[in-house]
């Protein structure tokens, strides 16, 4: 199985069902599409500024473009950015799996939000496209794994006997 290392808290969004689509600057690769991927939580994270101001959007301006812009559910977002804001995420582990859909345009997905642009992050470039996150499946434990760039294999179950 391969495993994609997210920034927290986008990793934990995902998991929550609050983030349906990772959004890339690439097209998925034919290998992993219609295949359950590892969500890993990698030991960095987004600046609190930008969560904070994420929160805030959803607040002030909950129908506002730039709120919908993120393509996030709101009432599944805004707990576990303030759990971000809590430093209650896991870092550094794998935190559960979700089957990569067919992935679709930055436009399409946006269409479907009803705004111009689809973005979750202050980083334009990643907005190119969107692999869909499905049948997400939750660990009730988050498995320290050491992340990797781009896809990488995940560890067999028997690697993590000490951790279980």
């Amino acid at each position: 199985m391969k495993a994609l290392t997210i920034w927290q808290p986008w990793a934990s969004l995902i998991i929550a069902g609050a983030k349906p689509f990772e959004f890339r600057g690439y097209r998925a690769p034919r290998a992993i599409i219609g295949q359950r991927i590892v969500i890993h939580a990698g030991k960095m994270s987004v600046a609190r500024d930008e969560v904070s101001d994420m929160i805030g959007l959803f607040d002030l301006y909950p129908d506002a473009e730039e709120t919908k812009e993120m393509c996030l559910h709101r009432d599944l977002a805004v707990p576990v950015l303030e759990d971000f804001l809590a430093g209650n995420l896991p870092m550094a582990a794998g935190i559960g799996t979700a089957f990569v859909g067919e992935p679709r345009s930055g436009p399409d997905i946006a269409a479907d939000f009803g705004v111009a642009r689809a973005n979750d992050s202050s980083r334009d470039e990643h907005a190119n496209w969107g692999w869909p996150m499905l049948e997400i499946e939750a660990w009730s434990n988050p498995i320290p794994a050491r992340g990797m760039q781009g896809l990488w294999p995940w560890p067999d179950a028997s690697s993590f006997a000490e951790a279980l």
